[in-house]
């Protein structure tokens, strides 16, 4: 039965086998354990990608779109629909299915919107695979010498490496546009590859520098700490120097300027004071971090779960410089006690120093120290807050809510992407929360 393309959803059907083959190839599908495609229309790419991951799923706005994508996949268990915007999909449920792919051909009217729904940390989603207008396109895997490069290539490229693949003409879509596609495949930026910085200062340093083109930053940016010639000197440059004219790796030395950030990125210090306790968690002793860890020692920690006022739990996923479990999901906030230190301050230090809040805090278990501890006594807090957050990016890479069950079921199918303790503080908030 034919179809017509409703111009309100922007939709221009890819008929073109070579290319839809191709496209599909690019997101390397094949055992892959779960694939999304967006906007899968009347299949084109569709075809290609079925029966190739363990998983693939269907994001579908269209209505009789998505009723004949469910007939025709309705005995292949390894395909499923899903009906809806995909900008209202919850990514927050994909965790539990590992690391996942996704491949579209975006509408034009709402690619943008798609990828920044997407692809904006924190995400499931560990490589993409996109044909968008071609100009967008340009700008996303704009390089510095580049007319395209601008904000959006430097916001995208925080966390992606953004390859151009391919330029597709108005000719293999019905129907026809009036501009060409391109194709672009996006991968994760590897951790630590971008000096340590705030991400939120950097996006808006960047928006605020691009905002006016012709004009020299001097202009248009804060106030820098010891003025703009001081800038200026730090990153070798000119003073009249254009937002256009630094790259990536300059833009985030900049907003590390702003952050009084000099030194070389580092994680724990390693001379770090604790106290060591016997098995009754009294102290008999205190000895660096190095040494606590190195030989096992009993010592204390405590572990604050934050819930928002729907009832959702924040998690972080630990720095790339942690000493332990590193790029682990962990507890909203923990963190070893200090010598001398009780429980209860050492809960809203942690909470001030990792997350920059403020909240009342209330024990309600006591973890015995073991090897799932790392030999550690802990306290588990609770915390209420519905506010912002500025998690430190030393100690933090990123961190989301989520709902409980969500949680529930990420933690039974992939314990390994949290750290332990993390397991062993939430079993144990189920017994008594």
């Amino acid at each position: 039965m034919a179809f017509a393309p409703k111009k309100s959803l922007g939709q221009n059907f890819l008929q073109d086998e070579e290319v839809s083959r191709w496209i599909a190839d690019q997101i390397q599908p094949d055992s892959a354990p779960f694939v999304i495609e967006v906007g899968p229309g009347q299949g084109a790419l569709t075809r290609h990608l079925a029966g190739r991951p363990e998983k693939l799923l269907l994001l579908e706005k269209d209505n009789e779109l998505a009723s004949r994508l469910r007939a025709h996949f309705a005995f292949d268990q390894k395909v499923e629909v899903w009906h809806g915007d995909a900008t209202r999909f919850d990514l927050r449920d994909l965790y539990a299915a590992g690391p996942v792919k996704l491949v579209g051909n975006l509408p034009y009217s709402v690619g943008g919107e798609i990828l920044r729904h997407f692809m904006t940390p924190p995400t499931p989603i560990a490589a993409g695979v996109f044909m968008l207008q071609k100009e967008v396109c340009l700008r996303l895997a704009a390089r510095l010498e580049d007319d395209a490069y601008g904000a959006l290539s430097l916001l995208v490229q925080h966390d992606w490496i953004v390859e151009m693949l391919r330029i597709v003409g108005p000719e293999v879509f019905i129907p026809r546009p009036k501009v060409d596609s391109a194709v672009v495949r996006m991968t994760p930026r590897p951790p630590g590859d971008l000096a340590v910085h705030d991400r939120r200062l950097f996006d808006q340093l960047v928006r605020m520098g691009f905002s006016q083109r012709r004009k020299q930053l001097k202009n248009l940016l804060p106030e820098a700490p010891g003025g703009w010639e001081a800038l200026a000197s730090f990153l070798n440059r000119e003073m009249h120097v254009r937002a256009e004219e630094l790259s990536l790796q300059e833009w985030v030395a900049l907003t590390r300027f702003y952050e009084g950030r000099t030194g070389e990125d580092k994680g724990q210090g390693e001379d770090e004071i604790f106290d060591v306790v016997n098995d009754q968690d009294q102290v008999i002793g205190q000895a660096p971090r190095a040494r606590v860890h190195a030989e096992g020692l009993w010592h204390r920690a405590v572990h604050v779960f934050v819930f928002n006022k729907r009832g959702e739990l924040w998690l972080q996923k630990r720095s790339h410089l942690k000493d332990k479990q590193p790029l682990t999901w962990d507890s909203s906030a923990a963190g070893h006690l200090d010598a001398g230190e009780d429980y209860a301050t050492a809960a809203s230090r942690e909470l001030t120093e990792e997350l920059g809040i403020q909240a009342a805090t209330e024990c309600i278990a006591r973890i015995e120290a073991s090897e799932r501890t790392g030999w550690e006594f802990v306290e588990l807090h609770l915390a209420r807050h519905n506010g912002p957050m500025k998690f430190a990016p030393e100690e933090i890479v990123t961190g989301s809510f989520f709902r409980v069950e969500q949680i529930e079921t990420w933690v039974q199918t992939r314990p390994q992407d949290f750290a332990p303790g993390f397991i062993r503080c939430f079993e144990q908030w189920q017994k008594v929360g």
